[in-house]
Formats: structure tokens, sequence, C-alpha cells
């Protein structure tokens, strides 16, 4: 097989940045990943970070001589050869490092929003203060956004990849066949109904995350103002305009389920609707087609890097319901990096993901 690939996790210490760690500790083609820590960072708020090994954090991994996390440094890295970095961090650091990166020039996949947005009015979510600057203006240029089923010819030479949003893949990937078809009357509007486990807000508790909020509870948040909506309608080169996407929080650790409604521009049978998707994603081995009626749930897709698609449509042939499932750990983050990683080299998507 060659000399392994030798990569980088700054970000561990997440939930996506874990399940990132795991998948690459077993992965034919990769040498066991440097774990990565930022200096300066423990606080009272979060003195975790100040520990110098994974399993101290989740004890699960214990054993096999530990998990020890280094202090990052662009030093380290050149020394130790890494080829790749996987950065699992917030959105502001990452704005910060990937341009550092390139300068560097190593390749990196972002699992932050920071390099996802290519238009400017939907970048103004994230209020990024070097927005108008050359260098970012450089980086979002090069970026690949990182959803395979749709992109992946441009993955190859790709030296930043922006991981897709764990929302944004379910409904990207459900509308994607129809909408490229233009079967999809976008007068009428699509609904994006999706609702996710609470490892989707991230590890960091807030009162919204607090169990006493979640348990026996579901809640919708951001209405009309999510971040994954400006790259649900860049992917899908369609007006924000164009889909109403409500996200929902469920009392449930993991898995995302997506409910989207769609108006054709003209009757059609189930069977031209089934076609459509089964021959768009023929190829595409992380997206699962169920046939008409028989339709997805959140557990199908649980620990794995599976998008599962099933439909429903209407005696009258014109009103579509596509559910989406996911596992928003995996194929909402940390499955699609190393999906991406697979294609980047010319390795099977497969490979360390089945």
């Amino acid at each position: 097989m060659g000399q392994k690939l030798r990569v980088a996790v700054l970000g561990a210490t997440g939930y996506s940045g874990l399940e990132l760690t795991r998948i690459l500790l077993r992965h034919p083609r990769v040498e066991r990943p440097a774990l990565l820590r930022r200096p300066n960072t423990a606080s009272a708020a979060d003195s975790e970070k100040s520990d110098s090994n994974l399993a101290d954090i989740f004890p699960a991994l214990y054993g096999n001589g530990g998990y020890p996390m280094e202090p990052f440094s662009w030093t380290s890295l050149k020394h130790n050869g890494v080829d790749l970095l996987f950065l699992a961090t917030p959105h502001e650091v990452s704005r910060e490092l990937v341009p550092q990166a390139a300068a560097q020039g190593m390749r990196v996949i972002d699992l932050s929003g920071a390099w996802r947005l290519k238009q400017a009015k939907h970048r103004t979510i994230y209020n990024f203060p070097d927005d108008e600057s050359v260098t970012a203006a450089e980086v979002t240029e090069k970026a690949v956004y990182g959803l395979p089923e749709l992109n992946a010819d441009k993955l190859a030479g790709a030296s930043v990849v922006a991981n897709p949003g764990c929302y944004a893949t379910t409904i990207i990937l459900a509308l994607a066949p129809i909408v490229r078809a233009q079967l999809a009357n976008l007068d009428k509007g699509i609904v994006a109904d999706a609702k996710s486990g609470v490892s989707g807000a991230g590890k960091k508790p807030t009162s919204r995350t607090h169990f006493v909020s979640v348990a026996d509870n579901l809640s919708a948040y951001s209405v009309f103002a999510h971040r994954h909506l400006g790259e649900i309608a860049e992917q899908l080169q369609i007006d924000a305009d164009d889909i109403t996407f409500t996200p929902h929080l469920l009392p449930i650790p993991r898995g995302i389920l997506s409910t989207i409604y769609v108006q054709f521009n003209r009757p059609m049978q189930a069977a031209e609707v089934q076609d459509c998707y089964q021959s768009f994603y023929r190829s595409k081995p992380f997206v699962r087609v169920f046939s008409s009626p028989r339709l997805p749930e959140i557990q199908f897709s649980l620990n794995t890097n599976y998008c599962d698609l099933g439909f429903c449509l209407a005696p009258d042939g014109r009103r579509l319901v596509i559910v989406s499932c996911e596992d928003n750990l995996i194929k909402g983050a940390a499955g699609q990096a190393v999906q991406n990683m697979n294609v980047m080299h010319g390795w099977q998507e497969e490979e360390g993901l089945l």
C-alpha cells in the first residue's frame, strides 16, 4: 500500500474531533494521527483544554498507551512531516489558521463554517472581521466545498476543503437530483423541516443544551437565521428566499432527520422520481436511496457515513415529501471529512469508513 499519509487533528476534544480521531486511527492508509491542542487556552470554564491526553477527556479511549496531545505549532507539523491538517475548531480559529496553512503549503480539511461560503451576502451571518481582506478573498476562492457527491472532481487538486454543515448535507443531498433536473417549482417554495440530536450544537454547554431544557422536549431555533441556509442555497444554486429552513433540537444525542416539501413543475410518477434519485447517486457509495414508500429513520444511519434518502409522492403527482437522515457527527462532520481525504488522494471513498 506504500507510505502512509501523515495527518494531524486540531480540535480532537470536541464531539466531531473525537469521531474523526477514531476513524483515522483505523484508516489503512493513514499513520496514527498527531493530536494537537491550542496552547494557552485553559480557563476555569473549559479546564479540559489543559489536559495533555485525549483519554483523560474521553475515558473510553483508555489503553493502548493513551492518546497524547501536543501543543499546536507549524514548526512541529513540518518536523513531523504532516501532509494534511484537519481542523475541528470553532470557525474563528479556522478563519485564522487556514490562511497560515496555505502559506505553509499544507493541505487542510476544515470542519468549521469558516470557508464554506462564496457569496458575501451569505457570509454576513458570521460577521468575519477579515471578510474584505485580500488574503480572505484568496482563500475563499480556492476553498472547495467538500460534498463529494457533488464536487468530487474539484477535490483532487484542492488545498483547502471546507467540510459541509450537518443540516446542509441532508438537505442538499435530498434536493440536488430534482433541482438540477429542473423539476422543482421554485415559485412555490421549498420547505425543509430539520431535526438534530444535541451533539449538533457542539460540546460547549449552553442553557439550551442542558438536560433540563432538552429532555422530553422539542424546540425550533434560528428560524430564518441559521448559518447553513447560505450553504444550501449556494450548492443548489437557488435563491435563499426559495427555501424555508427550520432547524429543531431533538432530545437524543446524535442523528438528523430532515423532512423536505417540494412541488413539481409537472405531474410525476413515483417511478420517475425513483429513477431520478437512483441515477443521480448510482456511483455514490454513501447515499442510500430507499424504494418508495419506504422511508429512512435516524436509527438506520447512526454510527455510519451514510445519508439515507426516501420519498413519498402525493396522488396528484405534484407534491413530494423527501426524508433525509444521517449521523450528524459522521456523514455530517468527521466521516465526510475522511471521505474528502480519500477523494483528495485518489483512494476509494469507502476506505476507513465501512
